[in-house]
Formats: structure tokens, sequence, C-alpha cells
């Protein structure tokens, strides 16, 4: 079948986008699903700081390829194999397909899964395939989802169904920003009920990630961010403090309301400065989390004397630790009973002819989470 697609020929575009439109919207031919894969039409996508770390070159992939990677939609076609979706069936898309037989998978870590992080990287569908082609070349695919596009063909292992009474614009926050900052809260870090949180760079994920702090019960949340608007907008979602990340005594000021730093500091802006900054706001026998994803070439030199004589716990956090099929469903009951409002990270919907403005508006700081929408 032909379908539109936002592809990405060439990493590393000058800005503003809409003039370099760093993506061509493109007509494709999108294959047929194979063994456990599905066709899905796609309702709704996100623009997520992961998607722009590609189109800047921050975090290479190969070319060219259609972006997207938090999305949701109705399953259109089941290929051979797959017997537990049928058509009409809502789904939201995971960047990490789990083969469900490798280490991590067997531990119950499926977002840690070997096939389906080499998969992602080579460009690929957990099984190895492309089914995206234009001209008769190979098209890449995005995490596996390639979700920019009027339809995607994805892995069975890269779609959790949903209840189809949710709306498909906010479905598809939960596949990246929610599982992501959430997760990071609840799994990676196991913030218990009456401590204390910081959360480093608030764009769609961090927020996420003080909806999260809020719901875990923390007495505390305090928010750092550059951007005032953003310091806002986390009071307006349960943020108790929040503090400019400009200012040259953040540090102290954190450290000063919460009484010698907090317990938990997730970072969440992807870069080496943000990362120190929650370090350093973090308490004697505190965790740091890092889930932000800075240029691979980023080093932090730890002052190695403070996990021993601090007992720190410094832990990376990866799509939130998750395990979708378990913690997608429940994110969404909390959503739905008023706990983890997710819709207030909307800050605008976007035609896909409109997307590489939504990416300046993203990289501007002026956006939190918008979403490309399809009829």
């Amino acid at each position: 079948m032909k379908i539109r697609a936002a592809v990405l020929n060439t990493m590393g575009a000058s800005t503003p986008y809409a003039e370099s439109k760093p993506l061509e919207i493109a007509t494709l031919e999108l294959r047929s699903p194979g063994a456990g894969e599905i066709l899905v039409k796609m309702g709704a996508a996100g623009l997520c700081h992961s998607d722009l770390s590609v189109i800047n070159g921050d975090r290479p992939r190969p070319t060219p390829m259609a972006l997207g990677h938090e999305a949701a939609g109705i399953v259109e076609e089941v290929g051979a194999g797959v017997d537990d979706l049928k058509r009409g069936d809502h789904v939201v898309l995971v960047f990490i397909p789990s083969c469900g037989h490798c280490g991590p998978c067997a531990e119950g870590r499926p977002a840690l899964c070997e096939k389906g992080a080499a998969s992602n990287t080579q460009g690929t569908l957990l099984s190895g395939e492309r089914r995206l082609f234009r001209d008769g070349k190979p098209i890449h695919h995005h995490m596996g989802c390639s979700a920019f596009a009027e339809y995607s063909v994805v892995s069975r292992r890269s779609a959790i169904k949903v209840d189809p009474e949710l709306a498909l614009e906010e479905a598809a926050l939960f596949g990246c920003a929610v599982l992501t900052g959430v997760g990071a809260v609840v799994n990676t870090a196991q913030v218990k009920a009456g401590t204390s949180v910081a959360v480093v760079g608030l764009g769609g994920v961090g927020l996420a990630s003080i909806l999260g702090a809020v719901a875990a019960g923390a007495r505390q949340v305090v928010a750092v961010d550059l951007a005032d608007d953003k310091l806002a907008l986390a009071k307006s979602l349960g943020a108790t403090h929040a503090f400019n990340s400009g200012a040259a005594d953040v540090v102290d000021q954190v450290r000063e309301a919460t009484k010698g730093g907090v317990d938990y500091a997730i970072e969440m802006a992807g870069s080496v400065k943000a990362f120190e900054t929650a370090y350093r706001i973090t308490r004697r026998g505190g965790t740091t989390v890092t889930a932000g994803l800075p240029p691979p070439t980023a080093t932090w030199p730890m002052p190695a004397t403070h996990l021993v004589a601090e007992e720190r716990t410094i832990k990376g956090s990866y799509i939130g630790t998750c395990v979708p099929q378990r913690d997608l469903p429940r994110y969404i009951e909390l959503y739905r009973r008023g706990k983890l409002p997710v819709n207030k990270l909307m800050t605008g919907r976007l035609d896909l002819d409109d997307i590489n403005r939504g990416f300046d508006l993203l990289r501007e700081g002026k956006a939190v989470r918008q979403v490309v929408t399809f009829s």
C-alpha cells in the first residue's frame, strides 16, 4: 500500500527546521505484515526529544529513516501467528520490542531486550525485516515504530492493547512520556510515600515524572528547569517547589528548601550539567536517577568518594524500567481516576505537513507534548 510518512534523509540539518525541512513528507510503499507483525492505522503520534536528537545527530541512526516512536492507533491487519489481536483493536506502541527469550527478558526486564535493542539500532523490525520502501529501496524503521505515518507495520511485541474509550491522542503519550517519566519514579527510583523528589528537566517526560512523584505520595516534589512557564506548569501539576536552573545558586536553593537535599533526584534533560545538578541536590544516602540521553560522547567526572562516604546510589532508567504489558494498563487506570492527569501535558496538535515547525517549537522549549493527529 502507498502511505505518507515523515522521512529523515540526513541528520544535522540547519535550523529553523521549518525552513530546512529535515523531515520530508514522502510517499512510501508499505508492505504487508509478516509473521508476528501487525498493520496499524495511526491515530496520533507525539513529538519527543528522542526524535529531535536523531534529527540533529545527537543520537546517530541509519538513514533514510521514517521517524516517530510515541504513538497509538487501530489494528488494520494481523500477520501469521498473531492470534491475540484483531482488526479494530486499539493499541499503544512501545519503542523497545521484547523477544521474551534473552537474558534481560527472562529476568523480567523487557526494556533491556537484547534483540530489541539490536533491531532498533539497525533500523529494522524485531524480525530483522524492513517493510518500508521508496522506489524499491528500503527505508529504515525508527525504534520499530516509524509512527509519523498514516500506517505502520510493527512487531506484535511493539504493541499493547488498550481500551478503545481512551482517546488515541491521549493514549499516544503513554507509549513514551508516561512509561519513561512515571516509570523512573515508581520502578527505577521506587519512591516511597512521604519522601522528597526532585525532577531536573521539564519536558514531557520530566513533567510526567512530576505527576508520578505526586501520585506516589512524595511530601516534597521539586521542579527544576530553565523555563519559568514550565516551572509554573509543574506547580499546577502538584510540584511543591520550583527553581530556575539558570540561577548560579540553584543547588544551594534546593538544598536549603529541602533541608540538605532530596531523597531522590531524577534527571530528564539529557545534559551533563543537568545530571550534575541532580546529583548535587541529592542528600547523603539518597538516589540519583538519570533517564535523559545526552550525546554518546558525553562523560561526567564522578566524585567517587561520595559513593562510599555518603552511601550514594546512581541509577540509569530506560523506558522507566518498565514492563509495558503490566505498567501501561496501570498508568491508564490511574489517569482515568484523576491520579495522573496526562492530558495536561499536551500543548498542541499538528498535521503531518507541519511536523518540521513542531520540532522547532520543541527545540526552542516552547512546547511540552505536541501530537500529530491523523484522520
